[in-house]
């Protein structure tokens, strides 16, 4: 009788997870995809990180801050957030992704999201410098 129930256990944990993990993983594979990025990336540990990090902007190595205990955890979030912006996502997008992964990273790789390499904040400059030489 435990063995069958350890069975069932070990069956409902497995479906369980690949209810969660697997939407995540075909969503970030196309996610990637549509940045220009090999798909098979977005499966490889801590690499994935170091991906997004060059997705996001930054530096490589700010995708190995994410395995430091408790700090890593600030990083992955901050990534994901410059990632989002990429995309024209916003803060909420990113809570998204943070907490409901299975539902976000799906709609963001399938979704009509365009990536877009230029950093917003220069992006925004550039619009500004555009009014004012329109309106003069």
């Amino acid at each position: 009788m435990n063995e069958n129930l350890a069975s069932i256990q070990i069956i409902f944990l497995l479906v369980f997870i690949l209810i969660i993990a697997l939407p995540s993983i075909i969503g970030m594979w196309k996610t990637f995809q549509k940045a220009g990025r090999q798909g098979w990336e977005a499966i490889v540990p801590v690499y994935n990180y170091m991906v997004m990090a060059e997705l996001a902007g930054k530096p490589s190595w700010w995708g190995v801050l994410c395995i430091i205990p408790y700090a890593g955890i600030i990083f992955q979030v901050w990534i994901k957030n410059l990632l989002c912006k990429k995309f024209n996502k916003d803060v909420g997008y990113t809570l998204g992704l943070v907490f409901l992964p299975f539902i976000f990273w799906p709609i963001l790789g399938f979704g009509s999201a365009v990536y877009e390499d230029r950093n917003p904040i220069e992006h925004e400059i550039d619009l500004i410098g555009k009014d004012q030489e329109q309106s003069s």
